[in-house]
């Protein structure tokens, strides 16, 4: 019986895992649709926010010449994936007192795929 739970366990995590698949081709789009505005793909392009090349695993605060909040800077926060996701979702709620005046990405699936494509951004 337990092994027959253990294999259910373990398909339902990996049917899970595939259905929730980012994509960064989509997160391109999503990119240049919601952030492209503000911010540049390309290292040390800093536009109203700073260059987002290379964002996963940057600590927040750390792009040089860019005038961050006091807060953002405070906060020290690697920006892993689970991270971002947080953040990208609220980033006000996050780090309040952010410059950063996006309301978030409330879809989840935009927000994996978005991740997914800034950790190409290498």
């Amino acid at each position: 019986m337990t092994k027959t739970i253990t294999i259910l366990a373990a398909g339902l995590l990996f049917a899970s895992a595939q259905a929730q698949a980012a994509d960064p081709a989509a997160g391109a789009a999503v990119f240049k649709s919601q952030c492209s505005a503000c911010h540049s793909p390309v290292a040390g392009k800093t536009v109203v926010g700073p260059s987002l090349f290379g964002v996963v695993g940057r600590t927040t605060g750390e792009v040089p010449n860019f005038r961050y909040s006091a807060p953002n800077k405070a906060a020290a926060l690697t920006l892993d994936a689970a991270t971002l996701d947080r953040y990208l979702a609220d980033p006000r709620g996050v780090i309040p007192g952010t410059f950063m005046t996006y309301a978030g990405l409330k879809d989840a699936t935009k927000r994996a795929d978005l991740i997914a494509y800034l950790a190409t951004l290498k």
